[in-house]
């Protein structure tokens, strides 16, 4: 018998150190070669660690949320006999006779990822390597369990139905709640391409014909710990960062955007197989018309060096709310893009995020970011700043108010006008309030009278 001493690869973008995001196995199980072992999170993307020999685990190099110096152990394998082969560079192998009891850690158990939108970060279990044959195996086609910001191969897998048992994919957790509920899945309705456990309780709360479920029978769940690691550590310590280096002013102005949305309705009715047009195109093109007037807004701050990059270009940064989290995926050159190239770029872009397929150089880059909630974008928002950009852009949820205006008489009358409040978050180190107040004043001038966004 014999160990081999997996050891972090050099995985890359010239890192010291990976976070532990998750196990695919504990101390115990039996592996195969090339078998799911880890995920690994550097500054820039999550990798997924496999087995280069088969064999029993013996040793984890810790658990979720610690930190594993590049060339130091990550797993220990038993493996039988001498596989005849030289072990891969990362691996070390040892006599098993020259490890003691004492040099084994405690099982560290399966890890765990944060389902942000599986209902209040309830963990999906991970399962090791499943030998199911492929014709038989049910597998997710999103990457969920992944608090990675960018591309993995690694896909969760998902039970396979029972003989005569319709096709339902879930993860074991949902399923064993389900089943301690009494929850027949085939029943519930997913709101992607899997059950949740937020699908779970809106079927409790609006199936079976029981309309609004009183509080008082709601489903009750034992308070839980949740340790904030990977992606949701990161935004943490980004924005922690953000709100204690960068003195935050925002200035919120009003945009009668009437004329804005008669003309998204003209060009969606003309867009052929186009994407449909939402409002963000058209606030990305006056942005861009506007902001060569005011280039201390599209600039980065080196604060440690003291100097501030006025970029020419507009890397602009989509805030993106995804399973996994916040991420910023970058429209590049955003000034060069028509109203219908922006679109299809907002939507590739947004896909790649929240399937955890955007890659590195993805997201990172920005030099300004927008941020947006769509129908839930409020009155009004303070956005924090995505450092080292010097400013963020928020607009806010359009709605339908009487307002008066100058009728041809000159006397003045009411009208319902669509009206949107515009956010601008920025570092008052480098922006002042007149510079941030004026740029808003140019953007709204273009939203207010839109054909001016499609002539020089």
């Amino acid at each position: 018998m014999a160990l081999f001493t997996f050891k972090l690869p050099d995985i890359g973008e010239g890192i010291a150190q990976a976070e532990i995001v998750g196990w695919h196995v504990k101390v115990g199980d039996k592996i195969e070669e090339d078998q799911p072992i880890a995920d690994m999170m550097t500054d820039k993307a999550t990798v997924e660690m496999e087995s280069p020999v088969s064999g029993t685990v013996i040793r984890l190099a810790g658990e979720p949320g610690d930190q594993v110096s590049i060339g130091a152990m990550l797993v220990e394998i038993e493996v039988e006999g001498d596989s005849g082969a030289a072990p891969p560079p990362s691996v070390e192998v040892i006599e098993a006779e020259t490890v003691g009891s004492e040099d084994i850690l405690p099982d560290t158990g399966r890890g765990t990822a944060d389902a942000v939108g599986g209902g209040g970060g309830v963990p999906l279990e991970m399962p090791a390597e499943t030998t199911t044959p492929p014709s038989t195996a049910v597998q997710e086609a999103s990457p969920l369990h992944q608090p990675a910001a960018v591309e993995t191969s690694h896909v969760p897998r998902f039970d396979p139905p029972r003989a005569g048992e319709e096709m339902v994919l879930a993860s074991p957790a949902v399923r064993a709640r389900a089943k301690e509920l009494g929850v027949d899945l085939t029943q519930v309705k997913p709101s992607g391409d899997h059950i949740r456990h937020s699908d779970l309780d809106a079927y409790l709360l609006y199936g079976q014909g029981q309309g609004y479920r009183p509080a008082g029978r709601s489903a009750k769940r034992a308070d839980e710990q949740v340790k904030v690691i990977g992606m949701r550590r990161r935004i943490a310590e980004n924005m922690a960062a953000s709100k204690r280096n960068i003195p935050h002013f925002t200035y919120v102005e009003e945009i009668d955007v009437t004329a804005l949305e008669a003309l998204r309705e003209q060009l969606n009715g003309a867009r052929g197989d186009r994407p449909k047009l939402t409002m963000l195109p058209l606030l990305i093109v006056a942005l861009c018309k506007a902001l060569p007037d005011f280039p201390m807004l599209n600039a980065r701050y080196d604060d440690e060096a003291g100097v501030v990059t006025r970029h020419g270009s507009v890397h602009l940064g989509l805030a993106t709310q995804t399973d996994a989290g916040l991420m910023v995926p970058v429209i590049r050159d955003a000034q060069d893009r028509n109203v219908w190239q922006l679109a299809t770029e907002i939507r590739r872009l947004a896909d790649a995020a929240r399937s955890g397929k955007a890659k590195s150089e993805e997201l990172s880059g920005s030099t300004l970011t927008l941020t947006s909630l769509g129908p839930l974008g409020g009155i009004a928002t303070t956005p924090v700043i995505n450092r080292p950009e010097v400013a963020i852009i928020g607009p806010n949820r359009v709605i339908e108010r009487p307002v008066f205006v100058t009728n041809k008489m000159g006397g003045k009358e009411i009208v319902a006008a669509k009206l949107m409040n515009l956010s601008i978050s920025c570092d008052h180190r480098v922006v002042d309030g007149w510079d941030a107040a004026s740029f808003v004043q140019a953007v709204r001038k273009l939203l207010e009278a839109p054909a001016f966004l499609f002539v020089d």
